[in-house]
């Protein structure tokens, strides 16, 4: 596995009928959240961009409010860069907007969540992890569970991310799990990319699903092309095949 040279994140990416047929022959064990946070009273949600933590964990997150945990969304950035050089979608409204789209999202997903906003300059959270190492430690106890961006997800903000919660967990002693969210993209399960040994699948039901898929449609600005720059949607279909599954993955 060559990952420090091949973490790209371009084109449509790994299509979902590999990861399909992947796991089809490689089965990833099945867990449930009573069993993956083991009695934590708060579960720590990180997300370097509004639209993470649904992505990467919009059903779990569900699952633990049905069961009265306290959920925290950190909000690292406000993810004002998802558009280079937009006249449409300038920083400032960027900011605004996304944060709404995020507030939004966990509204239809009926998830009671506390949103901690950092504002961490968007695509520089490498030189703030410190400062978002700190405020992690600041807020988790020992009995807590974070969750995280897998630490080699390809985006350096989610990397970054990771980073600090790993070691905010292992400053307090609490347990972090990974979500793969642009993973999914970059990695080619054929090639051993994928840490298969390290995942734990959490079925999703229909509720969940449809829950997480209305809350998806929350983040407009991440779903339509720029016509602008031409771009198109930071969100395509290949990503949203992705992100729909009848299942969750973390890595532990």
């Amino acid at each position: 596995m060559d990952a420090l040279t091949r973490r790209y994140i371009t084109g449509e990416g790994t299509r979902e009928s590999v990861w399909r047929d992947w796991i089809q022959h490689h089965p990833l064990p099945e867990g449930d959240v009573a069993e993956l946070m083991r009695g934590s009273r708060t579960v720590h949600v990180v997300a370097p961009h509004p639209d993470d933590e649904i992505l990467g964990c919009g059903g779990i997150m569900q699952q633990l409010s049905r069961r009265g945990v306290t959920i925290r969304v950190w909000a690292v950035t406000d993810g004002e860069a998802s558009h280079p050089g937009s006249r449409r979608w300038l920083p400032d409204t960027l900011a605004r907007m996304r944060t709404w789209e995020s507030e939004q999202a966990l509204r239809l997903l009926s998830v009671s969540a506390r949103r901690d906003r950092l504002a961490i300059p968007d695509g520089s959270v490498a030189r703030y992890e410190p400062e978002l190492e700190a405020a992690l430690i600041a807020a988790l106890e020992t009995e807590d569970t974070v969750i995280a961006p897998w630490r080699l997800d390809g985006h350096p903000d989610h990397e970054a991310a990771a980073r600090a919660s790993l070691r905010a967990a292992a400053a307090v002693r609490c347990r972090c799990v990974e979500v793969p969210i642009w993973g999914w993209h970059w990695a080619d399960p054929r090639s051993g990319d994928f840490p298969g040994y390290r995942a734990l699948a959490i079925p999703l039901d229909d509720h969940d699903r449809q829950a997480k898929a209305r809350a998806i449609q929350a983040f407009h600005s991440q779903l339509v092309p720029d016509p602008d720059t031409g771009a198109p949607p930071i969100l395509t279909a290949s990503v949203l095949a992705r992100m729909q599954r009848a299942f969750e993955v973390v890595l532990q």
